[in-house]
Parts: structure tokens; C-alpha cells; sequence
């Protein structure tokens, strides 16, 4: 039995809906993924995380081998123990820092090396490593190691990394030792579209429980990362889960959900929430704004979150003007409740055939 099921399928676009079924619960989908590198969403406790309606929540392999490391992760219980999280985690493998570290980092066929970024330690993780380490950790949803090419990299470079995110994932499948785990493999290529549809036949060939589409969101247009998102989506199985690594901004989630996209992550809901940066159905806010001063309002009215259930704009702006920490957190709260309201909504519109309608409202 598919451990992922499409539920319903919107008949005005590739959109779906479904449920990924992992050993520590299920996954609605599309689904949205709060960012838990190093083991913790930035000021927000897991009660809390779970009150905003996430099911599953990421952390980052080079960042938890770092700090605290997988020994000590062990020794204390586990990745969820760690979190004191009892629903699915998903790890990535360390490819991202390839690519985002690049200052700190020698990349080979066989692996990476990094230069700590924290005391310039040597640090080497290959496909065999990174799947060990991700296997020990004990993520429900593990990724193969890749190599992300940066943004405006020639077709050779491209080509280059294309062909070592294969091997490496076809090295990775071969490392992978716990039977639990669900393995993603990610489809990189820039927004080359022959190199892409190389790239996701040959990891096809090999036959993953679900597939990533790595780098996008690295600086190329919003109209090009959804292009080839969308071309990618159509080689990818029907019967698989997919992916959209980094991605984002709302507009971009409605647009990759329209191109068949399952699942995303990204920091800008806890980022921007900890810089006065709240999300709404209308556009973002500002907080620092002068217009907030003495405003007795909510961040959106009708949100069901605790900030904007018990503090007004003014408040917040105060919070933040003298640094009081519970400023940052609230927004970060509203923001991800704001990111599962949206994802709710477009399972919901999907389950009635009325998202490509609405979607087409949405994207400008």
C-alpha cells in the first residue's frame, strides 16, 4: 500500500489533494513545513506549533551535526525526543549548505567538505554520511544529499551538479538502512528544462518514496521558478509526493499548488515574523510603522491566533520599539498560523473544485 494517496484532484488545474502517511502520523497535503533547523522553530513550543495546524515540521542535518551532534542527539532520545515533537520531522540532507556556504566549503564526487561555520572545524558528508546520520537521527521524511547549482549557472555547471545529485542519489538509496524512513530524492537543473527532465527520469529509474525539487528560490524570476516547476511536475509520478524545497512567498505557494506541488518549507514566516513582518490576506504589515502607534486593532481581523486574538498593532509596535521578546514571537505565531489558514483553504477549495478559480484571483 502507497504510503501517499491523492484524495481529490482539481479539475481546473494540476492541483490535488492528498495525505502522506509516516510512522508518526499523517500529513494533509498540500502541506506547509515550519523551519526547525537546529531542532527548535525560533521561540515557538511545540504546543503552540501544533495549535497553528502544522503537521510536520523540518530540521537540517549539517546544522544538527554541528550543534549538537548526532551522538549527543542520540543520547538524548532522538530527534523527536529532542523536539518534544510526537508528529513527523523531516530532515534535510545538508545539500542546501553546499550551495549557501559555499565560501566554507570543497565539493567533490565523492562528498563535501565544510569548514565549520561556527569554529572552522573540518566537517565531510557524503551521500553514504549524510544518509547514516539522517537514519540515526530518525526524521520520518529523510532527503538524499545534491548539489545545488547557483542562479544563473552556464549549462556545464549545471549539468555537472545534475549528474552528481544523481549519483549521490542512487549512493544514498544504497546507504539507506531504516525501513521507516520515507527517502526523497531532489530534482535539480536551475530552470534548464532538458536538464531537469534528465535529471527526474534518471532518479525515477531508481524509484523513491517521493521527490524534491531543489534549486528554485535561489534568485531567478518568480515566473521562471514556477515554469520549471511546473515542467517538472509533469515527469515526476502522479502516485509520489512532491516537493518544493524553500519555497515561500504565498503567491508562490497558490502557483506551485496550481503546477502539483504537495509540500513546502521556508524560514519567511519565523523570519520575517521576528522583523515586524506580518502576513495577511490583504499584504503584508508593517509594524514599526508610525500608522500603528495607537492602533486598537488586530493584525488580521478574524485570524484565530493568540496574537491577534489578545494583542492590538500598538502593542505590538511597542514590543518592538523596547525589545521585548514577546513582540517577535507573537507575530512569528500569527505568521504561521496565517501559513496553515492558507494551506487549509486551498485543501479545502481543491476538495470542491474551486481552487483554479480562486487561484487565478490570487496570482497577479
Amino acid at each position: 500500500m502507497s504510503r501517499f494517496e491523492v484524495l481529490n484532484q482539481d479539475r481546473g488545474s494540476s492541483g490535488r489533494r492528498g495525505t502522506l502517511t509516516t510512522t508518526n502520523g499523517k500529513i494533509e497535503t498540500p502541506a506547509f513545513m515550519p523551519v526547525g533547523t537546529a531542532g527548535a522553530v525560533k521561540g515557538i513550543s511545540p504546543k503552540q506549533l501544533k495549535e497553528t495546524g502544522a503537521d510536520i515540521i523540518l530540521a537540517n542535518t549539517y546544522h544538527l551535526l554541528i550543534r549538537p551532534g548526532v551522538d549527543v542527539v542520540e543520547a538524548l532520545g532522538g530527534l523527536h525526543k529532542l523536539m518534544a515533537w510526537d508528529g513527523p520531522i523531516l530532515t534535510d540532507s545538508g545539500g542546501y549548505q553546499v550551495f549557501s556556504l559555499s565560501s566554507l566549503t570543497k565539493v567533490n564526487d565523492d562528498g563535501v567538505e565544510f569548514s565549520s561555520h561556527v569554529d572552522g572545524a573540518k566537517i565531510y558528508l557524503n551521500a553514504e554520511s549524510a544518509t547514516e546520520i539522517q537514519n540515526r537521527l530518525g526524521a520520518d521524511i529523510i532527503m538524499c544529499l545534491d548539489e545545488c547549482a547557483p542562479s544563473g549557472a552556464d549549462t556545464e555547471q549545471l549539468r555537472k551538479t545534475v549528474e552528481r545529485t544523481i549519483r549521490w542519489a542512487e549512493r544514498c538509496k544504497q546507504a539507506h538502512s531504516n525501513p521507516k524512513q520515507i527517502l526523497f530524492a531532489i530534482v535539480q537543473g536551475g530552470t534548464n528544462t532538458e536538464l531537469r527532465t534528465h535529471c527526474a527520469s534518471e532518479l525515477i529509474k531508481l524509484d523513491f518514496d517521493g521527490y524534491a525539487i531543489g534549486g528554485l528560490s535561489v534568485g531567478e524570476k518568480h515566473e521562471d521558478m514556477i515554469q520549471t516547476a511546473a515542467e517538472t511536475t509533469q515527469v515526476l509520478p502522479k502516485e509520489k509526493p512532491r516537493y518544493l524545497m524553500g519555497v515561500g512567498r504565498p503567491t508562490d505557494i497558490i502557483a506551485a499548488v496550481k503546477a502539483g506541488i504537495d509540500m513546502f518549507d521556508c524560514v519567511l514566516p519565523t523570519r520575517n515574523g521576528r522583523n515586524a513582518y506580518a502576513f495577511t490576506e490583504n499584504g503584508p504589515i508593517r509594524l514599526r510603522n508610525n500608522a500603528h502607534i495607537t492602533e486598537t486593532g488586530p493584525i488580521e481581523a478574524g485570524c484565530d491566533c493568540p496574537c491577534c486574538r489578545n494583542f492590538s498593532r500598538g502593542t505590538l509596535r511597542h514590543f518592538f520599539n523596547i525589545g521585548e521578546m514577546l513582540g517577535p514571537i507573537l507575530v512569528s505565531l500569527h505568521n504561521l498560523r496565517f501559513y496553515q489558514r492558507l494551506m487549509a483553504k486551498i485543501r479545502e477549495l481543491i476538495e470542491k473544485n474551486e481552487f483554479a478559480e480562486w487561484s487565478a484571483k490570487q496570482i497577479k
